[in-house]
């Protein structure tokens, strides 16, 4: 990293590093046609079942960082989907929603990758919370509110409960701590750029699985 990257906060040097691939991700043919409603609620459905699958990787791997000197910190419990998304798929697809529920070889390969860094690299592991949990409560709600109008979910209610983190009150105040934290990451600049470098990876995973998804779900469909 150049004299000018040290300087800069490292919640910043992130944000604006992975600014091209989160773009990328957001603008999707499939998140597109999504948030424009030329897609029906099965296409909604499989996209919160392969979030599932991320969600389990990332909540099951928080597990063992729990005490972890980098990415300790950041498991934070008013964060975790899991049990919310599985709330939601039981809405979505019944009471044996588990049934038959694979995840597309994208979303497999991105989960595999969030359970490697649990396991391995824990700065790595940070990199995918950070692209996730601080996205759910930014975009995410953009995607809440499209949902509850064109499918009609009751207002953060059964079906988009993924989107409603009820146990914080202020999520710009909890965003500004989020990022304090990412601040305060102990890491040399090498380790701070390879985080970046995860970053990047993490939402080209994302994007992996949105660009199958659109195979499965044409806007024909």
């Amino acid at each position: 990293m150049d004299a000018t990257a040290a300087t800069t906060p490292f919640s910043t040097l992130i944000r604006t590093a992975s600014h091209e691939q989160h773009t990328e991700a957001e603008t999707s043919t499939f998140m597109s046609d999504l948030l424009g409603g030329r897609l029906g609620v099965v296409a909604y459905t499989r996209y919160t079942e392969q979030l599932w699958f991320v969600y389990r990787a990332l909540e099951e791997g928080a597990e063992a960082l729990r005490t972890d000197p980098v990415a300790g910190p950041f498991i934070q419990p008013e964060l975790m989907r899991t049990a919310e998304l599985e709330r939601d798929l039981a809405h979505l697809r019944g009471a044996d929603w588990r049934r038959g529920l694979e995840p597309l070889p994208a979303t497999a390969a991105y989960a595999d990758r969030v359970t490697e860094c649990a396991h391995t690299w824990s700065a790595g592991y940070v990199a995918h919370h950070y692209t996730r949990y601080l996205g759910d409560l930014s975009g995410g709600q953009i995607i809440r509110d499209r949902a509850e109008k064109t499918w009609g979910f009751a207002r953060k209610g059964d079906g988009v409960r993924f989107y409603v983190f009820e146990e914080i009150a202020n999520p710009a105040s909890f965003k500004r701590g989020y990022r304090e934290l990412l601040d305060a990451v102990d890491a040399d600049e090498l380790e701070k750029k390879r985080i970046v470098d995860e970053c990047r990876r993490a939402f080209a995973l994302n994007t992996a699985v949105f660009r199958e998804l659109g195979e499965a779900f044409p806007r024909s469909a």
